[in-house]
C-alpha cells in the first residue's frame, strides 16, 4: 500500500513515451493555480548530478553515508548505499524523505508497477503494450492518437498540456 499526507499522481508508460516531456509542460501550467508542486523520479541509471573536484563531491566521496549540500536557493540530500546488489527504490521510503508541509501534489515519474493513481502515457507508434489493462489505479489514458475502442478511461491529447492540467485539478479538487 502507497502512503502520502499529500495526493500523489503518476505518469506511466514506457521509457520514449514523452513522460518527462509532458512533466515539464504540466508543472509551470500547475504553479499557475498556486499549487506547491514535489516531483518524484524513478531512474534506472546511475545519477550524479555534483561535479567533481567540487568540495561537496570530495566529501561526500570521503564517505558519507548522507550528504546534504545546502545554499540560499537550493538543499541537495544525497544518500549513498554502499552495498552492490540493491534493489530499486521503495516508493513509499522515497515518499517520507519529502517535506510534504510544503507540498500540494507530489507527481511522479515512474514507479509504474506501483499501486498509485496515474496517467498512461503512450504512443501507438513505439509499439509498446498497454498499461491500463492491467492496473485498476489508471485514472487517464494520454495518448497522440485516439483510445484503443476498450478503453472506458478519460481520453487526454497528450499535445494539449492545459487539457491535461485541468484534468489534474478536477482530480485533484476531488481528493
Amino acid at each position: 500500500m502507497i502512503t502520502s499526507p499529500t495526493p500523489i499522481l503518476g505518469f506511466a508508460g514506457f521509457s520514449g513515451s514523452g513522460k518527462t516531456t509532458l512533466l515539464e509542460q504540466l508543472i509551470p501550467l500547475l504553479k499557475q493555480h498556486h499549487l506547491r508542486i514535489g516531483l518524484l523520479k524513478h531512474s534506472h541509471h546511475d545519477i550524479d548530478p555534483d561535479v567533481p573536484g567540487k568540495d561537496s563531491y570530495r566529501l561526500r566521496h570521503a564517505g558519507c553515508s548522507q550528504t546534504l549540500l545546502a545554499t540560499k536557493s537550493r538543499h541537495m540530500l544525497y544518500f549513498e548505499y554502499p552495498q552492490t546488489e540493491r534493489q530499486d527504490p521503495e516508493l513509499n521510503h522515497c515518499l517520507s524523505q519529502l517535506n510534504h508541509d510544503l507540498l500540494d501534489l507530489v507527481l511522479i515519474e515512474g514507479f509504474r508497477d506501483q499501486p498509485f493513481p496515474k496517467i498512461e502515457i503512450h504512443r501507438p507508434s513505439y509499439g509498446k503494450p498497454l498499461l491500463y489493462p492491467t492496473d485498476n489505479t489508471i485514472l487517464a489514458f494520454a495518448s497522440d492518437q485516439p483510445a484503443p475502442m476498450d478503453c472506458d478511461l478519460p481520453h487526454l491529447d497528450l499535445n494539449n498540456p492545459h487539457a491535461i492540467c485541468q484534468f489534474i485539478l478536477k482530480w485533484l479538487a476531488q481528493e
